[in-house]
């Protein structure tokens, strides 16, 4: 479904990707594994199309998506969760959910809310709370949220466990163990497996923006 061939970023005349690598296929769990400075967040924002790359290639379900937007990417069904959570502090925490799917044609805001509460049914009762007033935890657990809602193909999820306090850490690896066995496909980046090892299918290492 991803695939990603040679990819060369350089952010700042500084090369933050160097031909790298790799393949996501349709239900698959996907671990990128690499110390901070590795290129994992570089990786998932060139996905996102917030970095241009330099060279290689990069396609979605055969579709080339070297030139197109953000936004349009998100409307493939590309859902990412940002190492940051990048929520909208003024907004509630069901309009920060909502706010890929507002600018999606194809989906529905009630629908992806329903399916979006019946994965993380806590976050139904801080509907109304504003993101700001949220903990560390809950607001990752809210960028998460949002990924799922606009993300119905494919999961980039940045560093979702860094930070999190062990017992909010296991409910998400519950949320994102539960989504097996479906279409989706997840490709999530950390520094090391010992969230997650028992919830991927396969695990690719990057060190200094290149496969290891």
């Amino acid at each position: 479904m991803l695939r990603i061939s040679s990819i060369q970023v350089t952010i700042s005349s500084v090369q933050a990707l160097r031909g790298f690598s790799l393949e996501v296929a349709a239900g698959n769990m996907v671990s990128l594994v690499g110390r901070n400075g590795a290129g994992k967040t570089s990786l998932m924002r060139t996905v996102m199309g917030h970095l241009p790359a330099s060279g290689g290639a990069l396609s979605f379900d055969g579709a080339d998506l070297a030139h197109l937007p953000s936004h349009a990417r998100a409307g493939l069904g590309i859902g990412y969760m940002p190492e940051d959570r990048g929520l909208v502090p003024e907004l509630t925490v069901e309009e920060n959910i909502l706010v890929p799917v507002w600018v999606s044609k194809a989906l529905k805001a009630d629908e992806r809310l329903k399916f979006v509460y019946q994965v993380l049914p806590e976050l139904h009762a801080l509907r109304d709370r504003r993101a700001l007033l949220l903990s560390g935890g809950q607001q990752k657990m809210v960028a998460l949220a949002r990924a799922l809602a606009v993300g119905t193909r494919l999961l980039l999820l940045d560093e979702p466990f860094e930070g999190l306090a062990p017992a909010l850490s296991q409910r998400l690896s519950e949320v994102v163990g539960a989504l097996r066995g479906t279409q989706l496909a997840v490709l999530m980046s950390q520094s090391d497996l010992n969230h997650s090892r028992s919830l991927v299918d396969r695990e690719v290492v990057i060190e200094r923006g290149a496969n290891a």
